[in-house]
Order: structure tokens, then sequence, then C-alpha cells
């Protein structure tokens, strides 16, 4: 069995524009005076990362991962949720999700795809020259509009959405498997990709890439009221990524899975921070050793309620808490007999 690596921490919820969290220096001295061992880079701000130089300079890798290295921390994996999200995009959505790319490819749902594509092969080729081994995404979003049939879908909708997403990722995805990377979708809420059963969908228009992984986040789950557990248990040999975040549901009369439009502290179904939600994290650090889950324990920090930095100081601990050393013997090897055949034969009256 493995035991997990971590605590780590995503720093995406935490850049900011004073110190110590406006440099790649600075907020990995202060994510490693809190007790967190590795950092998951988002990939879209060049104070902390040039994207396309690391995928194209060895040299400037090497020196991106010395930095962070220096402060005793280890990069776990990086991040494109929004250009992920830029691969597939709704035309209803265009406005919205230009916010996310650069300014020259704004107004330009074409020019704006293939830029998401470039982006991902980047970040392909920059996880190699760091030495990662799993990069994280979005999927993307065409038929989240109509993800509640009404008015009734027209037949083939849903078919053709899921066609046409698997001929957007099936070239990025063979990119990532020249590059010997995991390319792990969080399955989200607001993305094409957001259960087990819309995974399935992909995975059957992309023939079961090996390459099309899984990052488990169960805070998710828990405002889907998808047995989260159980998913583990379904799909962990795709699981290649793990963000520790916790959410709780509370139905009322009033409100359910949908919310009615209110706020995140207002909502049924909110986030909160490691401890303070209703996940059961014993149940899922237990089921990510016992399938011998290969990688890091992430702390994702999204919080109706609680301070970022007190977020983060308590995730530390509290996913230090959890990890699961992993036994290298069985609890009743004490009374173990050796190895003998004809023995065991003659036990059998054979």
């Amino acid at each position: 069995m493995t035991t997990l690596q971590g605590p780590a921490i995503f720093l995406a919820q935490f850049i900011g524009n004073e110190a110590p969290f406006n440099s790649l220096e600075g907020i990995c001295a202060w994510a490693k005076s809190l007790g967190y061992q590795g950092v998951q880079l988002p990939t879209t701000d060049t104070r902390f990362i040039d994207l396309k130089l690391a995928a194209e300079s060895q040299t400037y890798a090497d020196e991106l991962k010395g930095k962070v290295n220096a402060a005793g921390l280890e990069i776990t994996e990086l991040s494109t949720h929004l250009q992920g999200q830029l691969v597939a995009v709704n035309p209803a959505y265009d406005k919205l999700f230009d916010g996310f790319a650069p300014e020259a490819v704004r107004n330009n749902p074409l020019a704006r795809q293939q830029w998401a594509t470039q982006q991902l092969a980047y970040a392909a080729k920059a996880s190699r020259r760091l030495g990662l081994k799993a990069h994280a995404t979005f999927s993307g979003a065409l038929l989240w509009p109509m993800v509640y049939p009404w008015p009734q879908r027209p037949a083939g909708l849903v078919e053709e959405g899921f066609a046409e997403l698997g001929r957007r990722w099936r070239p990025i995805l063979d990119e990532f498997d020249a590059q010997g990377i995991d390319l792990c979708y969080e399955v989200h809420p607001g993305e094409d990709l957001h259960d087990g059963i819309s995974y399935e969908m992909f995975l059957t228009e992309v023939n079961d890439h090996p390459r099309a992984c899984l990052l488990y986040d169960p805070s998710h789950f828990v405002l889907q009221c998808l047995d989260y557990l159980d998913y583990i248990n379904i799909y962990h040999e795709r699981i290649k990524m793990f963000h520790v975040k916790d959410a709780e549901f509370n139905p009322t009369g009033r409100q359910g899975v949908y919310g009615g439009y209110q706020s995140w502290v207002n909502r049924a179904g909110r986030f909160r921070s490691l401890g303070d939600g209703q996940v059961d994290f014993k149940a899922v650090f237990s089921k990510m050793a016992q399938y011998d889950f290969p990688g890091w324990a992430v702390l994702e920090w999204e919080c109706a309620l609680k301070n970022s930095e007190d977020g983060a100081r308590e995730g530390a601990q509290f996913i230090k808490d959890h990890i699961i050393r992993v036994t290298d013997k069985a609890f009743d090897d004490f009374v173990a007999t050796e190895a003998n055949p004809a023995f065991n034969k003659t036990l059998l009256g054979l």
C-alpha cells in the first residue's frame, strides 16, 4: 500500500497583490511556515509561472523548480482550470468566460478556443520539464445550459455535445500522452464532466484514453447528493489527483440543490473549510490508502465563512492528521506460520 504525500496547497485562491502573496518566493515561504510540503500552481499569472517559457526552456523550468525547492517545498502539479474551461464554451457564456482569456482573443470564440488548446499543450510540456506526473484542468461545457431538460432537449443534442467535446479534447490528451502526463479533469458542476455518468460518456468519445483521468474533490459531490465514497470504489484506477475540500448540504423547505439564486453564505449547499463541513474525511483517506492513491493530498480552500489564512493554517494540520501512514505488515503476523506447500496439502486432505 501507498502513503499519500502531503500536505500540499493549491495557490489559486491565495495569490494577491500584497506580500507574501504576490511572488512565488513569498507565497512558498508562507506555505512552508504553515507546515505544507508542496504547492499546486495555477498557470495564468506570470508572476508565478510563464507557462510558455516553462514548456520551451528546461533552464527556466529548473529555475522555477529551484525556487520552490529552496523554500523546502515541491511543485505537486500545475493547473489549467481556467484555460480548460475555454476549450468548450456554450455561446450563452461567451461574454462571461471572455474574462478568462487575454484581450487579443476576446469576442472571438474560435481564437479563444485555439488559445486555450495551445495553453494545454504548453502545460503538458511544462509538466514534463518539471518532472511532474499529473495535471489539473476543467473539461469546459457545451451542454451545461441544457442540464435540466426544460424545454425538452432535442433528440441527439447530448450525443452531439459529447462527440464534439471528445473531438476537441482528443488531440490534447494525445499531447499529454506524448509527454507522459495524466490529464486530470476536476468533475465539477458547470462542466460537462460533472459526475460519474458524464465522465463515462466522455470516455466513450475519447476511446477510453489512458490519460483521461480524474481529480477527486468530494465537496462537489456533497452538493450534488452523490455518494463520494462509492465514487472512489468505482473510479479509483482513474483518480490521479486529490483536492481536500469540505462542504455541507442543508436543504430546507425553501431551497435545495439549486440554491434559489442565493449567495454562497445563504445557499443550502456551500463550501466550508476543512473540518467545518460534512465530508467524512476519515473514510475518504482510508479509501485512498486502500486503493494505493499515488499522489498528493492538496488543500483547496473555498469557504463562505472562514478567513482564507485561517483556513490554510488549520488545513495543513487537518491533512497531516488524516494522512494514513500505511502498514507494512498484517496485524496478525505474530501468529503466522511459515510457507509450507506440503503442510498446506495435508490440511486440505490432498
